[in-house]
């Protein structure tokens, strides 16, 4: 086992520039997580300290679920989430996107919820990804390249907690309404004139 997993308190001196102090660091349980989404977790672990600043490209469905938003809407996402709700799971940003780590089965539940509700039409395109979708994340030590994905909550524990579907359509509906509050009116039709009906799907709930 690498140094880094023997002692946690490592990671802190590995950083080199200021995104990279400022990013978050997988804890060896967190990585151990990580790694029991593949079929071979020992040699997922060993390729890791091997290379422990390289991003790793893990299957979806049976730990995890990853849900992407564009990245400004996903920050209002865990702005509610974090504030008014119970948190979130590991957070990961790559590509001007947010990925949310979620619980397994949101992947396939949260579009229909979000049409269901009627807010689909609301939400920026969520890029769902479940039962065989694989996602890249970020290594478990930051690296110094900025086009590299990297944690925003990081794994830390070998048991996280992650939202289902029906928390992440809250934070979803949340963020709409935070966008809508901002000056943004979203609403099913336009205001054509002060005496017409206008539904504001921002007042629904």
């Amino acid at each position: 086992m690498t140094a880094w997993l023997r002692d946690p308190s490592l990671l802190t001196h590995v950083a080199a520039d200021e995104e990279d102090r400022a990013a978050a660091r997988v804890t060896p349980p967190g990585a151990g997580w990580l790694a029991s989404a593949e079929t071979y977790p020992r040699s997922a672990l060993a390729q890791w300290e091997a290379r422990p600043t390289a991003p790793a490209v893990l299957p979806c469905g049976s730990v995890f679920d990853v849900v992407t938003v564009p990245s400004i809407f996903g920050r209002r996402m865990l702005d509610r989430l974090w504030t008014e709700g119970p948190g979130s799971g590991p957070v990961a940003v790559h590509r001007g996107r947010m990925m949310l780590f979620a619980a397994p089965g949101t992947a396939q539940r949260l579009p229909s919820l979000l049409d269901w509700e009627e807010w689909g039409d609301s939400v920026p395109p969520l890029l769902c990804h479940g039962t065989g979708d694989a996602v890249t994340v970020p290594p478990l030590i930051p690296a110094n390249t900025a086009s590299e994905p990297r944690w925003v909550v990081a794994p830390d524990t070998r048991r996280p907690w992650l939202p289902g579907p029906e928390v992440l359509l809250w934070a979803c509906v949340r963020a709409v309404r935070a966008k809508a509050a901002a000056g943004v009116r979203v609403s099913i039709f336009p205001p054509a004139d002060q005496d017409a009906k206008v539904y504001d799907v921002s007042r629904r709930r």
